[in-house]
């Protein structure tokens, strides 16, 4: 088994803001598991929020070079529980190498992932559309640039959100979701859930600073509309203790470290009572198809990172008005356009 990288920066259709963010380029590595004719790929983002850049991902992965390529690759569970102690401190890095190693698993079983895991494509909940944080003439411009049932609304000026958002709501009868990424306080967000569940938002994603479990407890107490944890969600551990403090949890399999742990994540936030939601960090088709062989799994879906970009270097999955479409393809349905 041969590790290979394919570093690529990705330009991005907008300029994409969020609260504490804004930027025009996506850095990204998709690490390659390579076994004769088999080729299996994963991705994960550079984030300047998480401290994550791609060089940090090359040394993390360059330094089990060996006991990557020497790996017997038969299960990949077991690859991910034998890697992650060497790879603990940098997440991400194992979140891509977890991915090409289910992908590349699958492609020598000749079958898409999701089939091998009995999953059924009937149930997949539609993926939402960003729009990121811009004047509300851009924010327009950009639904009408691409119309679909379902936009996710950047959030984070607070004395300006449900300005922007009624400035929206008269533009579609799109349903709505707003992610504040942790820029109110509790009372702010609990007087403007009332206001957001009278223009057609379905929930409210991450309305407090992470750490803010106090704050948080009141928010889901008094809430008029459902609260999604995503800052406050990272690893396995932060499923339980989201329970009591949010209504679903938002995961980031970049976060978490990859498929493997995103699965049992699932798994206890339904034992838990909370509902499930998959998002991603504006990856291109490799890491969106990863996460979309988790679909028919999920509440809610946050996969549009490809629809973002204007270079995206793989095929894979696509979206059809929020409806996904898996490829005719094996493994998670990747296929890099760059790769020899």
């Amino acid at each position: 088994m041969q590790l290979l990288f394919h570093r690529i920066d990705l330009r991005l259709n907008h300029t994409f803001t969020i609260a504490h963010d804004s930027r025009d380029v996506q850095p990204t590595l998709i690490v390659e598991l390579r076994d004769g004719a088999y080729r299996g790929f994963g991705e994960a983002t550079a984030t300047h929020y998480y401290g994550v850049t791609i060089e940090g991902m090359v040394v993390a992965l360059e330094a089990i070079r060996d006991r990557i390529e020497e790996y017997n690759l038969t299960e990949p569970e077991q690859f991910w529980a034998d890697m992650q102690p060497h790879l603990a401190e940098n997440p991400f890095a194992l979140c891509a190498l977890d991915q090409a190693a289910w992908d590349l698993w699958a492609k020598r079983k000749g079958q898409p992932l999701y089939k091998i895991w009995n999953l059924d494509p009937v149930n997949c909940p539609p993926t939402d559309y960003t729009i990121g944080l811009d004047t509300p003439q851009k924010m327009v411009e950009k639904m009408q640039e691409r119309p679909w049932p379902l936009y996710k609304i950047k959030l984070g000026r607070p004395d300006e959100d449900i300005n922007l958002v009624q400035s929206l709501r008269q533009h579609t009868d799109a349903l709505f979701r707003v992610d504040a990424n942790c820029g109110w306080s509790a009372d702010e967000a609990v007087a403007k859930s009332k206001l957001l569940r009278d223009l057609n938002v379905e929930f409210i994603e991450q309305p407090l600073p992470a750490d803010d479990w106090e704050g948080a407890k009141q928010v889901y107490e008094q809430s008029a509309l459902p609260i999604i944890a995503d800052e406050s969600c990272i690893v396995e551990a932060d499923v339980d203790r989201c329970a009591g403090y949010f209504h679903g949890v938002n995961i980031k399999l970049t976060k978490c470290g990859g498929i493997t742990p995103a699965r049992r994540m699932i798994s206890r936030a339904r034992a838990l009572g909370l509902q499930v939601m998959v998002g991603c960090m504006t990856e291109s088709s490799v890491g969106i198809s990863a996460i979309a062989q988790l679909l028919p799994l999920l509440d809610y879906a946050d996969l549009d990172g490809a629809m973002l970009i204007a270079n995206d270097p793989a095929t894979g999955v696509t979206f059809e008005y929020g409806r996904i479409v898996y490829p005719d393809e094996n493994g998670t349905g990747v296929r890099l356009l760059a790769a020899e």
